[in-house]
This record gives structure tokens, sequence and C-alpha cells, in this order.
């Protein structure tokens, strides 16, 4: 069985990293080996939270895992609370790593035009070094922009970006994916919750695959807000269909379909949004891929 090592936080509730990714992973046939960034209680979005910073206890489990000869099909970073944190990734990949390790990094930046509060210039400096590391990013559009232009750079394209019509603006995502794909050296980039309206007036959320020079977008209805661990999920999918050599726009599509019923039953069942989304009885969807 393949293994992928998932350095990610456990949030207690949430449903999002380790708590999403592990179950993902699990049904899609590969083993999910956890190494925890950080325990919280519940994940930041609500009110209030317990957290546990774990950057001084990863190297311990890193030095135990090393002992066993343990030795990952693929690497799946998600949030990092701090530089340091992309300090001790870089050196798992350099212990762990084989020209056959196949390594997805979700830059957890920003979102939406804004920034999260654990930004800061040294952590996107640090995150594009990882990410000259990775086999797939899974950026959403506010992140792509920050590892190409920085927090001002981002903001003015994204300022842009919102003056355009829908044709337009697929395009200029499409030509800052190339970019992307060209400057860190990537096999294929997902950027992920574009979200477009049509001319019926309904929004649609767009994901653009950029694999082999070829792009493609892979749309569904939104329904709903935005909900925690959507993107966990996503990221957890295209992980474990790397490993497994399933092209990127199929794992997409995939990633889609058991999504949109999760979403549309969280929807149904007025699911608060810090809670996630209903994504446990649609997870033998992702057995059939």
């Amino acid at each position: 069985m393949k293994k992928i090592a998932v350095i990610h936080d456990l949030s207690g509730l949430g449903k999002c990293s380790l708590t999403a990714a592990i179950p993902v992973i699990s049904a899609m046939g590969v083993q999910a080996c956890p190494l925890p960034t950080a325990i919280l209680s519940n994940q930041t979005g609500y009110g209030s939270y317990f957290w546990d910073d774990y950057t001084d206890r990863m190297e311990l489990i890193m030095d135990e895992w090393k002992k066993t000869g343990f030795t990952p099909d693929g690497v799946y970073t998600g949030f990092l609370g701090d530089a340091r944190q992309v300090d001790l990734i870089l050196k798992f990949v350099d212990m762990f790593c084989t020209e056959g390790t196949h390594i997805l990094v979700d830059p957890v930046m920003g979102d939406r035009g804004e920034t999260y509060k654990t930004y800061s210039e040294t952590l996107c400096e640090k995150m594009r070094t990882l990410v000259r590391e990775a086999t797939v990013i899974t950026p959403n559009l506010t992140e792509a922009l920050l590892l190409l232009y920085g927090e001002g750079g981002m903001k003015e394209r994204m300022k842009a970006l919102s003056d355009m019509e829908e044709t337009q603006l697929l395009k200029e995502i499409e030509t800052s994916g190339r970019e992307l794909t060209q400057r860190f050296g990537l096999e294929a980039i997902v950027i992920t919750g574009v979200e477009v309206s049509g001319s019926d007036g309904r929004a649609r959320m767009g994901n653009l695959v950029l694999e082999k020079e070829k792009a493609d977008w892979c749309f569904s209805v939104k329904e709903g807000g935005s909900y925690s661990g959507t993107g966990d999920l996503l990221a957890s999918v295209l992980s474990a269909g790397m490993v497994r050599g399933i092209p990127m726009k199929a794992c997409v599509e995939k990633a889609v379909e058991f999504l949109s019923g999760a979403i549309h039953d969280a929807v149904e069942e007025g699911t608060d949004r810090n809670d996630g989304v209903c994504f446990e009885k649609y997870l033998g969807i992702l057995t059939q891929i």
C-alpha cells in the first residue's frame, strides 16, 4: 500500500486538516501517515480555540520515523503556522524523499484577496522555497498571486481581475497559472475556488487544472457559503490520486463530485460553516477512481 506523509494540524472540531485528510486518503486506498504541526480544540473560525504548537515536537517524530526506514510515496502539506515549520518540512524532504516521492503543497496563506493572520512576507518567501520542491500545488487565486507577487502585488491584481468579464478573467488566471508552473518547475497546478457568474446570473465555482501544458476548467454550481475544510478535502483527493498516478483533471472531477453532495447536504441541514460539510456518506465515491 502506498503511503502519504500528511503534514497538517489536527483540529478536534471543524472537519478540516487531518480529520478531513485521513478518511479521504484512506478511502482512496492510500495510507495516511499524519505528522501534526499543531493540535487545536477546534479550527480557528470559531469564536475561541485552544492551540498547542507542535513545531518543537515535529523533529522528534521525524527522528523516530527515520529509525523505521520510513520512505513515503507522497507528502501532502497544508496549513503551516510560521516560517519555522516550512524549514522543518524542507528538512523532512531531505530526510525522507527520493526522486520517486510526489509532493503536494497547499500553500495556505489567504483567501478572497486577504491574507490570514499568520501571513508574513517571510512566510511567503519560505513557501516559495517549499513550492519549488513540489510536484503539484493547490493554491486558491489569492495564494497563487501571493506566490507570484507578494501581498501588495496580489491586492493590485485582485482588484484588476474583479473588473473583468468571465472570458478575460479565466484567461488571466490561466496566464498566472502557467507563470507559476514555469517559475517553480511544477508538473501540475490546480487553482481552486474561482467564483464566476454566468449569463443566467447563477454563481459557479471553478477549479483550473494545468498539467502537461494543458489547461482545463472544472465547474460546479455554487451552493451555500464558504465551509470549513472543503479545500483540505479537495487537496486530499488530489494527493492520493497523485501517488496513484491518476491525472489531476480526473482527480479534480472526482473531488468536485464528492464535494458537491457533501455541500448540498450541509446546506439542506443548515450546518454552521465552521462545522464543515457532510462528507462522510460520500466517501464511497472516492473508491470509484
